[in-house]
């Protein structure tokens, strides 16, 4: 056999390697294999060699930089780390015609495409890409309003509970969307980024600066991962990153007088809960009372799964619940209003900070104080610890001293 002949069986098992069809893999190596051990004459031809032209040929087509620059961009990128090639595959049609097939199966791609000479297969090879990227960003939106919220409502909400979904839309329909509603993508610049971060910045709102930054980078992240847009336009984006605030926590006179200024409201219950929980203002209308404890859903909890916390009913807060048996709570923009007339000083999640202060005062075991307050122990921690409701109490009832010190 001609050495072209085995070079073109080899051709054809790589084609056929390319495509992953197994069988012709398996079916080509053999003929390869038996091509190999075939005797030859003095110019290297077997005596019953097939020529090249008895068979099809293949090959590999170049494009040039011109021709690729002709792809669309969510394809062109992944073309050119491959080396910028197709396999073809060159059949004779009778006597004196032939035709020239490509097919290109990956990365979720199935081109095929003929033609008769191979300027016209690298054409309709462009056409034939071109057209199936279409179709795919016809399903994922171009423009900025139109790709954030197709965001939101296909990835984001998986990842977030639903209320941290209705609050980060909010934001974005406040301090983002009003700046870059119907710009393409693509045309959105950092200068533009720059000034809705400056915008809130020179407003005083850290928070917020904080808040939209960190949307606007996932989304554009996001662009980029779909293939819309290639490089972030936060990447350049100058913002000072907003320190957040510890709370302060109430003296004991400053309980005293919350607790006393609205004796005998419903207020007051709603404070001492709060003071003598932790509870996290969200918290406060999951919470119910069980036996011993005080049960609410732990609010901060990133997986979807439920997760409830369970915190004693020490002495002091016994006497404002004696008797209840469903706790009630106004919405918490009330109960803000309330607690700033009574300690304009002070924010209603120092009653949080309070509880969590007097835990660590008195010695309160980090374990519970983790448990109490719904914070994290860790992964191993998590899964390894599942604390008593008698090691709880016992814990709990250290923060009474607190109340029966001189």
């Amino acid at each position: 056999m001609t050495k072209e002949a085995i070079l073109e069986i080899a051709g054809r098992l790589l084609f056929a390697g390319i495509e992953n069809k197994s069988q012709e893999i398996e079916k080509i190596s053999s003929e390869l294999a038996a091509a190999l051990r075939q005797p030859t004459d003095e110019n290297g031809n077997g005596a019953n060699a097939p020529t090249s032209s008895d068979k099809e040929m293949t090959g590999f087509l170049k494009f040039t930089n011109q021709e690729i620059s002709k792809m669309r961009r969510a394809f062109k990128n992944t073309f050119c780390a491959e080396g910028q090639t197709i396999c073809y595959r060159k059949r004779k049609r009778g006597k004196i015609s032939c035709s020239y097939e490509a097919r290109y199966r990956r990365h979720g791609y199935n081109i095929s495409v003929s033609a008769t000479n191979l300027d016209d297969l690298k054409r309709k090879f462009i056409e034939a890409i071109n057209a199936a990227d279409s179709e795919n960003e016809q399903a994922v939106p171009s423009t900025f309003n139109e790709f954030a919220m197709y965001y939101f409502n296909t990835f984001r909400k998986r990842k977030t509970s639903e209320k941290t979904l209705r609050n980060d839309i909010y934001r974005y329909n406040k301090n983002i969307k009003p700046y870059l509603e119907s710009t393409p993508l693509y045309k959105i610049t950092p200068y533009q980024c720059q000034k809705i971060i400056d915008r809130l910045a020179d407003a005083g709102l850290g928070k917020s600066v904080n808040e939209t930054f960190s949307l606007l980078n996932v989304i554009f992240k996001m662009a980029i991962a779909h293939g819309i847009i290639q490089r972030n336009p936060m990447n350049i984006v100058i913002h000072d990153k907003h320190e957040n605030t510890h709370g302060t926590a109430l003296t004991r006179e400053e309980e005293i007088k919350l607790l006393n200024t609205c004796e005998g409201t419903p207020y007051q219950i709603m404070f001492a809960v709060a003071l003598y929980t932790g509870l996290r203002p969200n918290e406060f209308y999951t919470a119910y009372i069980e036996g011993e404890f005080i049960v609410a859903v732990n609010s901060k909890r990133k997986t979807k799964k439920i997760e409830y916390k369970k915190i004693p009913i020490t002495s002091m807060l016994r006497k404002y619940i004696s008797g209840i048996t469903e706790l009630k709570f106004y919405v918490a923009n009330r109960i803000r209003e309330k607690f700033k007339m009574i300690l304009p000083e002070h924010k209603l999640y120092d009653l949080r900070t309070t509880f969590y202060t007097r835990c660590v005062e008195y010695n309160v075991s980090e374990a519970a104080r983790s448990a109490f307050v719904g914070h994290s122990m860790g992964k191993l921690g998590n899964a390894y610890t599942d604390l008593s409701d008698g090691y709880l109490l016992s814990e709990g009832k250290k923060l009474e001293a607190w109340y029966t010190a001189p």
